[in-house]
């Protein structure tokens, strides 16, 4: 599980799968958006591709806490 407290390899994964497409808006950010006006006509599909360019910043904030809780526990 070294791969995913690799903070590296997470910022990597945000920016390549996590905003792409590049062009106009992020996937990401497109669904967000789609999921905070209420998800309507969201299929199985969509949901799918917003976990898929989603986990790495799940990835990213856990990371955060993680060092945040360590650097406050010292």
């Amino acid at each position: 599980m070294k791969i995913i407290n690799n903070w590296k390899l997470v910022v990597l994964a945000c920016i390549i799968f996590g905003l792409a497409p590049f062009y106009k808006e992020p996937h990401v950010w497109g669904k967000l958006k789609w999921i905070l006006g209420g998800a309507n006509g969201m299929k199985l599909i969509d949901w799918f591709d917003f976990l898929m360019h989603g986990t790495p910043f799940v990835l990213l904030i856990r990371i955060v806490i993680i060092k945040i809780t360590q650097f406050t526990k010292n």
